[in-house]
């Protein structure tokens, strides 16, 4: 009766103790290890990819529902949701996002099949497959990439602005061009 049914998790190693090959699990090559980029020194003001709040959905899982705060999903499994803001959306080979999703810039490897608004970079890979409706800034597809539905490029052009309607229009005419007035009167016969 003592005894769980469930695995014990590892525990974390103690301070100043590597794990074989200096890389703490989900967190990357430890600054100063071999596999750790030039001149990683771990503090630093700028934020990199390893600090973004990211959200990996393994092979294999599912999950389905609301996801928050992350700045960074990565699908190698399903996602299910509704709207989901991030910054970044990659979709590896074989995963696969259903739903509606707004982000910076998604890279497809994988699947998409839904509503997807990118408002800077799409990329399609070669793997990629896009289903249902995109927009984006600037799109890049990958030869044997797939899009099955609508795009819409989104344009500078639509910004709203301060003038009223009516002088946006009289601003976009040109003006019209002098015509002199001819007074029979004074025309010469010959």
């Amino acid at each position: 009766m003592g005894r769980s049914p469930f695995p014990t998790p590892p525990s974390p190693p103690s301070a100043g103790v590597l794990p074989p090959g200096g890389i703490m699990p989900n967190r990357g090559p430890m600054p100063g290890t071999p596999g750790s980029p030039p001149g990683a020194q771990g503090s630093g003001p700028k934020k990199d990819m390893t600090e973004r709040r990211t959200l990996v959905v393994g092979r294999g899982i599912s999950v389905q529902g609301v996801v928050q705060d992350a700045e960074r999903l990565v699908v190698e499994g399903t996602v299910e949701a509704t709207m989901i803001h991030a910054t970044e959306l990659s979709v590896a080979p074989g995963g696969v996002f259903r739903g509606e999703i707004e982000v910076e810039d998604a890279e497809l490897a994988g699947t998409v099949d839904g509503t997807l608004t990118a408002r800077g970079n799409l990329t399609i890979r070669a793997s990629g497959r896009l289903i249902g409706t995109a927009k984006c800034r600037r799109l890049q597809v990958e030869d044997g990439g797939q899009v099955t539905g609508r795009l819409e490029m989104i344009t500078d052009q639509a910004r709203p602005s301060s003038q009223p309607a009516g002088e946006q229009a009289q601003a976009s005419r040109p003006a019209p061009s002098p015509i002199a007035a001819i007074d029979p009167a004074h025309t010469a016969t010959p």
